[in-house]
C-alpha cells in the first residue's frame, strides 16, 4: 500500500491535469458559444 505522501503527490498531479484540460475544454467551448460560454456553464451547474 502506498504511504500517504506518495498518494498525496499523485492525487495533486491528477487535479493539476484535470485543471490543464478544464482550461482546454474551456477554450474550446468559448470558440463554439464565444461570450455566451460562461453563461452556459451557470445555467448548467445551476440546474
Amino acid at each position: 500500500m502506498e504511504n500517504t505522501e506518495e498518494k498525496s503527490v499523485q492525487l495533486a498531479k491528477k487535479i493539476i491535469e484535470l485543471d490543464i484540460r478544464r482550461d482546454e475544454l474551456l477554450e474550446e467551448l468559448m470558440v463554439l458559444t464565444g461570450s455566451a460560454a460562461l453563461e452556459l456553464l451557470r445555467d448548467l451547474q445551476n440546474r
